[in-house]
């Protein structure tokens, strides 16, 4: 059984891929799993770029922005986490990138916000 915050950030994670789909992005892979973490989602930027998506669901603003919990390190184990996706599907990304994705939920579904390019 799910707890509440598991199963917001299901729901979160399925908004921002539906967000991300409607505005020009292709979703390549959700909940990618290796030994060295987890990837959210892979896609396809509309310049074709390969993008690491991280999704940050919050019910409030109140203890900080999802934004605000990606770290430098973080940061740089969502990069090496797309390198090692890449890899494992026999691809060579030139400039691997990560957007965060906040999502809220605001009564009558998802408001999400995509910050492209994060590097703290």
């Amino acid at each position: 059984m799910r707890t509440a915050a598991q199963r917001l950030g299901a729901a979160g994670e399925l908004a921002a891929t539906q967000y991300l789909s409607e505005n020009h992005y292709e979703i390549l892979d959700r909940n990618w799993r290796c030994s060295a973490g987890e990837l959210d989602a892979v896609a396809r930027a509309s310049n074709g770029q390969i993008v690491a998506v991280e999704v940050k669901t919050r019910s409030s603003t109140r203890y900080g922005t999802g934004f605000d919990a990606i770290t430098a390190q973080k940061y740089h184990r969502l990069h090496k986490l797309l390198i090692l996706w890449a890899q494992a599907h026999r691809m060579f990304i030139a400039q691997p990138r990560v957007d965060v994705v906040e999502v809220y939920p605001d009564g009558r579904g998802y408001t999400c916000f995509v910050h492209q390019s994060v590097q703290p």
